[in-house]
This record gives C-alpha cells, sequence and structure tokens, in this order.
C-alpha cells in the first residue's frame, strides 16, 4: 500500500498537540490539504478547522467521503478507545481510508490500567508489583496497601483526563483515596483501581511511531505534571515539557529498546493487536534502570509541543510509513536542539476555572515556520506559541480569517503552550519565558522551573 504523492488529510482534535501535529504536516510537501476538528484559534492558520467533535463519527464518515481524505491522524486517546480505526475498517465506504492509530484492542493499552499492567507481566516487560481491586474488594485493597512502602500510588482502571493517579504519602491517606475511588471520584474510569508500588527514580517519556512491524523511536521528553513548583499541587494533564532528555542517553535508550519498545511491538503481534499509530511509554529511570509506568496509545501533550519542533524530516511521509506498513524505509532526522515548553494555564486548574478571557500578546509573537530536512534546520531561540485551550470570537466559523484580525479568547484549562529552541536547555527556557512575560489574560497561571531540574541534574 503507498498514499498517493499529495494527501488531503483530516486530523482530530483541538489542543495544543494538534496544533504541533498540524504545524509539522502544514510544512511537508505530501499535504495537498489539512482539515483539523474541531481544532482551535491555533491551528486554524496551519490549515481549515471544522466544527465536528472528534467522537462523532458519523459525522466524520461524512466529511471524509465528502471532502476526499485520504488520512486521517487521530490525536486524542478517546476515539481510539472507542474504536474509530475499526469503525473505519468495517465501514465497506471507509475501509480503504487508512487511520493512524491502533484498534479499539490496542487502545486498551491506555483504556485500561490493568489491561496494560497484564500485558507487561505476559511479556515480560518491567514495571511495578501491583494488584487491582473493585469496590467488592475494598477490604482486600486496603490489606494489600499495608504490605507497601509509602508513598503509595492509585490508579484509576479507565481514562480520567490525565488526572486518575494519586499518589499518597500516608497510609491512612491511600485508604481515604481508594475508598473514594471506587465510590465514584472518577466516575466510570474508577469502578475498578490499580494500587502499584511507588517506583523512585525520574520519569521521561519516550515516544514510539509503529506500523505494527517496524518502529521508530520518536525524541524523548520529559514533563512537568504537578500544577506547582517544585512538582508540588494536585496532577493536571501537564504544565510543560523538555526534549531531550539528559539521562536518557545511548546505553539507557538501548535497555529501552531491547527491555520495552521490542517487547512491546513484538507483544502487540503475538497477541494478534492490530497496531499502526503511536506508543506512548511513560518510564521511571531506577538507578539506571528503566521501568515502565504506563502506556498511552497517541502522542503526549505538551510533550509533542517539543517532539514535533525537533523532527526535521517530512512528518506527512512518517505517518505514510505507519499506516502504510512501510516505516522501515522511513529516515527519521531530528535536530539537535534543546527545546522546552512552559504551559500558561487558567487561574483555578486543574480544579475549576473560568474562560473567555482575551489574551494578548499573541500579535507580538512571530512565529517561524517549521524546517524539515529540505528547508533549512531550526534555528537557536525559534520560538512558537502553540494554542490548546484558544477560541476565536467574532470570525469563530470564517477559517480563512487570519490570526491578526481575530480576538482570541481562552476556552480551557491549559491555554498556550509556549516552546522554544534553543543550544542549551537554558537558552531555549529562558527564550520561552521570556514570551510568556510579552502574553497576558486574566488568572493565567504557569510553572517558573520547567527544566530547572534537569540543568541541576
Amino acid at each position: 500500500m503507498k498514499l498517493p504523492k499529495t494527501i488531503t488529510i483530516l486530523l482530530l482534535g483541538g489542543g495544543g498537540r494538534e496544533h504541533a501535529i498540524a504545524r509539522s504536516l502544514a510544512a511537508s510537501p505530501r499535504t495537498a490539504r489539512l482539515y483539523i476538528a474541531p481544532g482551535n484559534a491555533g491551528t486554524s492558520s496551519c490549515g481549515t478547522n471544522v466544527d465536528m467533535e472528534a467522537g462523532n463519527f458519523g459525522a466524520i464518515k461524512q466529511f471524509v467521503l465528502n471532502h476526499g481524505v485520504g488520512l486521517v491522524v487521530v490525536g486524542p486517546e478517546e476515539p481510539l478507545t472507542k474504536g474509530i480505526v475499526d469503525f473505519f475498517e468495517s465501514d465497506p465506504e471507509l475501509k480503504f481510508v487508512p487511520v493512524a492509530g491502533p484498534s479499539e484492542a490496542g487502545a486498551r493499552l491506555e483504556g485500561s490500567k490493568d489491561f496494560a499492567k497484564a500485558f507487561m507481566s505476559r511479556h515480560h516487560i518491567p514495571t511495578a508489583a501491583y494488584r487491582t481491586f473493585t469496590k467488592s474488594e475494598i477490604a482486600e485493597g486496603a490489606a494489600f496497601l499495608e504490605t507497601l512502602k509509602p508513598p503509595y500510588v492509585l490508579k484509576a482502571d479507565g481514562l480520567a483526563a490525565g488526572k486518575g493517579v494519586v499518589i499518597c504519602d500516608t497510609l491512612e491517606e491511600a485508604h481515604t483515596e481508594l475508598t473514594e475511588m471506587l465510590s465514584g471520584k472518577f466516575g466510570a474510569a474508577g469502578s475498578r483501581v490499580v494500587i502499584e508500588e511507588y517506583l523512585h527514580g525520574i520519569e521521561c517519556s519516550v515516544f514510539v511511531a509503529t506500523d505494527g512491524e517496524h518502529y521508530k523511536i520518536l525524541p524523548v521528553a520529559k514533563d512537568y505534571k504537578r500544577i506547582g513548583d517544585g512538582d508540588t499541587g494536585p496532577n493536571t494533564g501537564g504544565m510543560g515539557a523538555v526534549s531531550p532528555v539528559p539521562f536518557a542517553n545511548d546505553e539507557f535508550m538501548s535497555k529501552v529498546e531491547e527491555r520495552i519498545v521490542k517487547p512491546t511491538v513484538e507483544g502487540l503481534a503475538a497477541d494478534r493487536i492490530a497496531y499502526k499509530g503511536f506508543i506512548f511509554i511513560g518510564l521511571m529511570n531506577v538507578g539506571g534502570e528503566p521501568f515502565v509506568i504506563e502506556y498511552n496509545v497517541r502522542m503526549g501533550d505538551p510533550e509533542s509541543e517539543v517532539v514535533f519542533p525537533r523532527i526535521t524530516s517530512d512528518v506527512a511521509a512518517l505517518f505514510e510509513g505507519i499506516v502504510c506498513g512501510t516505516l522501515d524505509a522511513y529516515e527519521l532526522t531530528v535536530s539537535p536542539l534543546w527545546a522546552v515548553t512552559v504551559m500558561c494555564v487558567s487561574g483555578g486548574y486543574p480544579g475549576d476555572y473560568r474562560k473567555g478571557f482575551p489574551i494578548a500578546g499573541l500579535e507580538s509573537v512571530a512565529t517561524p515556520a517549521p524546517k524539515s530536512a529540505s528547508k533549512g534546520a531550526p534555528k537557536s531561540g525559534d520560538t512558537v506559541v502553540f494554542h490548546a485551550g484558544t477560541v476565536a470570537t467574532a470570525t469563530a466559523n470564517d477559517v480563512k480569517t487570519t490570526a491578526g484580525s481575530r480576538d482570541i479568547l481562552t476556552a480551557g484549562g491549559r491555554v498556550l503552550s509556549v516552546t522554544s529552541l534553543g543550544t542549551t536547555m537554558e537558552k531555549a527556557r529562558a527564550a520561552s519565558y521570556a514570551t510568556i512575560d510579552d502574553l497576558s489574560f486574566e488568572g493565567m497561571t504557569f510553572r517558573l522551573d520547567i527544566g530547572k531540574d534537569l540543568e541541576e541534574s
């Protein structure tokens, strides 16, 4: 299978990850036309936003057929866990339109923590010891907690918008949290709770593109989940990210590839699980040894905002390799520059927050066009403001209007992701924070220490 020389692409999603993917796809000579559904105020500068939700399969079908879409790229996890790939493959009108993403069975690696842990155990992939409990097993869960040492890790089995992992410092807190989670704190996602031992180390995110047989390891990143400086406060969807990661050197990544990446790809094939997409492997570096914390079945956010700006090879060709089974022929090239992104969020996030506030300063940020291998390398000092939770007013439905003539408002908890490139991490950090000084909206909050721990390590 091979895609046409130029392709009409539909990208599903509307966050910072999708803006980063859209920007790279828009730079490809392979992209004839790019649609983003639903997109945001930033993605409209890369293609055409479509007022269509990523989970509305019926509407997506009609759009694909009516607009000659030749490739569908899925950004968020929800359409994947709901089976969009299977939907396309089982529909006689859609089955010849490739979708970059795993089957519903493959998406269970993210959709069910228990399934993922069982998969790792079955294929001898290093991970923390664990057990899974239901509401009728609260007493057994409490007893298992008492066999562990603090802190205690509790995970809602299902999807909980990136907030279903709770770390408790005391046994009393863990008992209370277990009861609350199994009593509906995270809704259906918490009908089962995975309790696992706490791994002491430093986290990083490894991203793997696979066509089900071959794979490419993309730039490694480290994200920052907690809302406050020094990794304090509740977990969020992500407050910033850095790429590359200093400790993810050749020796460490060799262990990751041999012990985790290869067994994961081979394990999916052995289990006869169709998987053509991204595998996001959340890792813990425990004294130089890699352990899997979790799998996600799509690119991370905000990690995408540092990964894609560093990829200088053709991203549309990357997706072609994924869906056509020819990924072994794709030559991945990556900029040696550092990338640091800092997320600007609404006041109150990750709890209750207000939205609809004007964003000032965007017009002063000159966003450079993405560079491919054929157009010259990215430059140190380049800064891109990726939109995550934004909406354009007055002309919200006029996708042809330029960003400069629109009023852009906040429309989510995570609003903007400010990414800069630099020859050192310090230079990239400084450029991102300097740009943030020029941006503002009511209640804007951001961490001041993204990447600081790696500078000091």
